[in-house]
């Protein structure tokens, strides 16, 4: 069943278009400059855009988020959704001079305007020195030197919460390694699966959950500790949901951490239903095809309000905010000429 976008405003896109002086041919050229930029899947061309400014076609994700590089607005202020808490509301009129509106804020502002979106999870841990140490982290990477310890960061999430996003950026600021669970054993699983009778890219059945799901776990852990070994801080990017719900677990890895003084932080990525079974829908990956064809089943097994047992962070990715301030810092750190 289509899903309903009541809160669209598509009007507002053409606004925000006439407001900057472009035409929809030089909308899709600029939107096609940003997807390669950004590594987005569109074509934008006159019609696709016509269609969004009429409003008989609803943007994907990608398309979102160009456009809200494109005119420096978030998803609320171009009339996609409903403001979130604490975000600018849509322009229902005339906008402020472009000149005034689209000057690129300083780097480190937008650096720290995208970590924003961590914020403390648990009363015994501090967002704040999470972020600062990325922030050094940059700093020291941009200027070719590191003075800090090995930091490991275990970024956990539903999928298509946009935890992998986060985790990239992340990547990309400190250039801290990024252990992704699915890079590092995919095609490894998919084959063992078979070779136990099992269907390749089966991610629900106790056979998977048993017997193999562990050994995937184990294998991220331990490139995380060949890393960590040698001085190398590391992101792990995998969705947790088991381990950061076993207080045990938590607490061995937080303990071999502080016994090879390595500092640690867990970020747990929260998202809505909505917002994950689109992205999820979007990236169409063989692995997904189950959720998708049982999308009921799935989504009740879903727990909004799970959040990691022990010191954790929480990034909130509601309707895609968090990802959309990580677009905003990379368009700044790129230059983000248009």
């Amino acid at each position: 069943m289509a899903r309903k976008h009541s809160d669209w405003k598509p009007e507002l896109l053409r606004m925000h278009r006439e407001e900057i002086g472009l035409t929809l041919e030089d909308t899709g050229e600029k939107l096609r400059e940003i997807a390669e930029r950004h590594g987005f899947n569109i074509a934008a061309n006159f019609q696709t855009i016509w269609g969004h400014e009429k409003g008989s076609v609803y943007p994907g994700p990608h398309y979102r988020r160009a456009y809200c590089r494109l005119y420096r607005r978030n998803e609320a202020q171009l009339g996609f959704r409903k403001a979130l808490p604490g975000e600018d509301a849509p322009v229902e009129s005339v906008p402020a001079p472009a000149s005034a509106e689209r000057k690129l804020p300083a780097q480190p502002d937008a650096v720290r305007k995208a970590l924003s979106s961590i914020r403390e999870g648990t009363d015994d841990v501090d967002s704040e020195a999470l972020r600062n140490r990325v922030v050094n982290a940059w700093s020291g990477h941009t200027a070719g030197a590191s003075t800090d310890g090995p930091t490991v960061i275990l970024v956990g999430g539903y999928a298509g919460s946009g935890k992998s996003e986060f985790a990239k950026f992340l990547g990309g600021l400190t250039g801290w390694p990024i252990l992704d669970k699915d890079s590092l054993t995919r095609p490894l699983v998919d084959q063992f699966l078979v070779s136990l009778g099992g269907k390749a890219h089966d991610r629900s059945s106790d056979l998977y959950r048993e017997k193999v799901r562990p050994l995937e776990y184990q294998c991220l852990i331990q490139a995380a500790w060949d890393n960590l070994d040698c001085g190398i801080s590391a992101i792990l990017d995998a969705p947790f949901i088991t381990e950061f719900a076993q207080a045990d677990w938590m607490q061995r890895f937080q303990n071999r951490c502080r016994s090879k003084r390595v500092s640690v932080a867990t970020i747990w990525v929260e998202c809505d239903v909505e917002s994950m079974r689109e992205y999820i829908e979007f990236r169409g990956a063989a692995r997904d095809a189950w959720k998708m064809e049982a999308w009921d089943e799935y989504a009740l097994g879903l727990d909004l309000k799970f959040r990691p047992q022990g010191p954790h962070f929480v990034v909130d990715n509601r309707l895609g905010a968090a990802v959309a301030l990580v677009d905003e810092a990379r368009d700044v750190l790129s230059g983000g000429g248009l």
